[in-house]
């Protein structure tokens, strides 16, 4: 978007990994029986290799060695083999290697396909490759797990749903803040219709990563890169949190800004055009209204929440990075006259687990649940959720938001019920 003006799943671990490669199709397709020879298999010729119901664990590759790392805590605590890495930056490939045993390194993600061949292919790189490397790893038989936001704009998100529904391979995007759990019991809560009608649902999302005028630029701070700021960093997993729990935007209103607009992205040739703070009102297909504010310049925060208001109850949600157990989130409920009270939420992983790298924690806590249904998925033949369909309607919001920074006034999301 650009700113105007100035403003401030089921099994253990050794079971999730083996199994038969399955089915890729977009949420609600059919899907049919698997094919029973590897050169039958959509997609895939007689020289790939098939991931049969004798294979014992998942083979992956991971493409973006950046926040691309809490990958490989997820799968391999899945009981996945994590066998290759791919970084342009070749000594940051060789360190990520070494620390967590993998055995192969590349710089170019084609040589990674071509040599490695991964059942598995994770997309960590920036946006503007997400497209061209999904459609390729899926070509010649990989499944697809892809970081959000899913494409650069809605028409590559819907052009990679069609590529994994030619390949029969499974995709699925990153929306790993659906698995807390104190978020997972939110949503179970909407399910069972603790809310009532909703009235209305606003949610935030802050970091301070970029709150310092001195710190250092990086590719996220480049629209040509990233396609988007703050709302592709941090705002795209809101809205897939109110699409998860609450419906579909229909039409958005935002106001977006940049913190340091001399700031330059790196190599310094031109000034950073992403932004780093946004407000959106939206309008849902039920008629609640949500908004969503999210800021990568707000100063000593890192949290995210949501409050949701119903005709019978409301829910608080809240996650930030304080405590052992951070991870988890915590939950409030009220109905009828009463106030907030504490919703008991699952431990989850020992209270050690929230400490240290915060990139590996959060791989194996919201990650790694995540994974989990995806090899399912695989196992199974089935569309995993979050899916590529999920990524690509979340993408048509992105799309609408920046639409509405960029000239004003309300905006229609392409694709949304009316």
């Amino acid at each position: 978007m650009r700113p105007r003006g100035r403003r401030g799943a089921g099994g253990s671990a050794a079971r999730a990994c083996r199994g038969r490669g399955g089915d890729g199709r977009a949420r609600g397709a059919a899907v049919g029986p698997l094919p029973s020879r590897p050169d039958q298999q959509p997609g895939i010729g007689p020289a790939r290799r098939s991931i049969t119901m004798a294979k014992r664990r998942y083979t992956v590759g991971i493409v973006g060695l950046g926040f691309g790392r809490a990958h490989i805590p997820a799968f391999q605590s899945q009981g996945c083999d994590v066998v290759a890495v791919c970084q342009r930056d070749a000594a940051k490939a060789r360190e990520v290697a070494h620390r967590y045993g993998v055995p192969r390194m590349f710089e170019r993600w084609e040589q990674m396909l071509e040599q490695a061949r991964p059942d598995i292919v994770v997309i960590a790189a920036p946006p503007a490759v997400h497209h061209v490397i999904a459609v390729e790893a899926l070509s010649v038989g990989a499944h697809v797990l892809c970081e959000k936001p899913l494409a650069m704009n809605a028409g590559e998100a819907r052009a990679m749903i069609e590529a994994a529904s030619r390949a029969g391979r499974v995709a699925m995007t990153c929306f790993n803040w659906r698995f807390p759990a104190a978020m997972q019991r939110l949503h179970a809560m909407v399910d069972a219709g603790f809310l009532g009608r909703l009235f209305h649902v606003s949610a935030r999302y802050m970091v301070p990563r970029w709150a310092d005028e001195t710190a250092q630029p990086t590719w996220r701070m480049d629209r040509t890169h990233a396609g988007h700021g703050a709302m592709g960093d941090l705002g795209v997993h809101l809205v897939d949190l109110i699409r998860w729990n609450f419906g579909e935007p229909v039409r958005v209103s935002a106001s977006a800004g940049i913190a340091y607009p001399t700031r330059t992205v790196p190599g310094g040739e031109k000034p950073a055009d992403t932004e780093d703070f946004c407000t959106v009102m939206a309008e849902l297909a039920s008629g609640a209204q949500a908004t969503l504010q999210v800021s990568r310049a707000a100063r000593a925060a890192n949290e995210q929440a949501l409050e949701a208001y119903g005709s019978l109850g409301a829910l608080r949600y809240r996650l930030a990075r304080e405590g052992g157990r951070w991870y988890r989130g915590e939950l409030q409920a009220a109905s009828g006259t009463t106030g907030f009270a504490p919703v008991k939420v699952p431990a989850g992983l020992p209270r050690s687990a929230g400490e240290g790298d915060q990139i590996e924690v959060t791989g194996k806590a919201t990650i790694g649940p995540l994974v989990k249904r995806f090899l399912a998925a695989i196992r199974k033949g089935q569309s995993p959720s979050p899916s590529f369909e999920d990524g690509m309607r979340a993408q048509a919001v992105l799309d609408a938001v920046a639409a509405s920074a960029g000239r004003g006034g309300w905006v229609s999301v392409e694709g949304a019920p009316r």
